[in-house]
């Protein structure tokens, strides 16, 4: 499996967090965005590697940054519905595809 589909909020967590990285060190940015496309990329190898978080969802960390990306396999991509920062309130992003937080 080689597509990844994100949200729409994915997408601008992922943006303003590159962003953000930038603004505070030239680069930095960047090799958050490398980071998570490596992640990206084991995650479309070997999705079922990854810890259950909320059924379907599975989640995988970020390393190096405070991130972690929230999936859903789909028959034919994997779906990002978060890209989360740790410090964020835990299930949030269950909001976007139906759920509810207090899970």
């Amino acid at each position: 499996m080689d597509a990844v589909s994100f949200d729409p909020g994915a997408r601008d967590e992922f943006l303003i967090a590159v962003e953000h990285y930038e603004a505070c060190q030239p680069g930095l940015g960047r090799r958050f965005r490398l980071a998570l496309e490596r992640q990206l990329g084991l995650i479309c190898k070997m999705p079922f590697r990854f810890r259950v978080l909320h059924p379907p969802f599975r989640r995988c960390l970020i390393p190096r940054f405070p991130y972690s990306v929230i999936f859903a396999i789909e028959p034919e991509f994997i779906l990002v519905v978060a890209v989360a920062h740790a410090k964020r309130k835990p299930g949030y992003w269950l909001e976007r595809v139906g759920g509810n937080a207090t899970d």
